[in-house]
């Protein structure tokens, strides 16, 4: 590996990024709008807001950083973009560490500015710091950048990396908890449930804005999605091949 490398990747693709303002649009303005929108709809019931709008603050910052990044990838690796590079002396780890960095600046930016107006004109209330929240809502955002990087290798054409949404996401959104505790859904989709990564992304922020101390479920929520986005990562760049098929 080679750090000089991965630094440049990033720049790289941090650079196209800027250049791409419809997608900066949607990375940072769409998650403080569906915010705003579901602060209007639970206008007159500011605990429901709050009770939902934490572990929202960071799922929304996942879903749209998963669609962004497996489209983006997806386009490296059918332009011949990403063969010309791994033609090159270049680690596919550093390659895809590189890509991770880009958009975990940008994951960065988005969650302070959906934080910022979450917390402010919104009026989002917390048990923890804005900054515990915002951290666990970062690590959500970056588990779902792994993701679109690791999707993105099974998608052929832009179109098919959308349609990853509802075939890998929304599953996983619907059975963490968001919509239905886990103790009252079927059996087999509970313990389904448990196999899921975003089970553990969001009750990793329902556990930061709940009352009482951060015990051993937390610690383990975290662990599960640090691990989950390093193994996304693994296989990722296992998936990167010397030609594009």
């Amino acid at each position: 590996m080679s750090l000089r490398i991965t630094i440049a990747t990033a720049g790289r693709v941090l650079r196209q990024l800027l250049r791409d303002p419809r997608t900066l649009v949607l990375m940072l303005a769409v998650p403080p709008i569906l915010l705003a929108l579901l602060w209007g709809m639970y206008f007159d019931n500011e605990a429901i807001f709050d009770q939902i709008g934490a572990p929202l603050l960071g799922l929304f910052p996942l879903i749209t950083m998963f669609l962004v990044t497996s489209i983006a990838m997806l386009r490296e690796r059918t332009s011949g973009t990403l063969e010309r590079l791994l033609s090159l002396p270049t680690a596919k780890l550093d390659l895809l560490l590189g890509y991770a960095i880009a958009f975990g600046v940008l994951a960065v930016v988005q969650i302070a500015i959906t934080s910022l107006i979450a917390f402010g004109p919104l009026g989002l209330d917390s048990e923890r710091s804005v900054v515990i929240v915002a951290a666990v809502a970062l690590g959500n955002a970056l588990l779902g950048v792994a993701f679109g990087l690791f999707v993105s290798a099974f998608a052929r054409t832009e179109f098919q990396a959308v349609q990853f949404m509802p075939a890998f996401v929304m599953p996983q959104l619907l059975l963490s908890g968001l919509f239905v505790p886990r103790d009252q859904m079927a059996s087999v989709l509970e313990w389904a449930s448990y196999a899921m990564p975003m089970t553990y992304a969001y009750e990793a922020l329902d556990q930061v804005v709940s009352p009482g101390s951060l015990g051993t479920e937390f610690v383990v929520s975290i662990t599960v999605t640090v691990g989950a986005t390093l193994l996304a990562l693994v296989l990722g760049a296992a998936t990167l091949q010397r030609r594009t098929a």
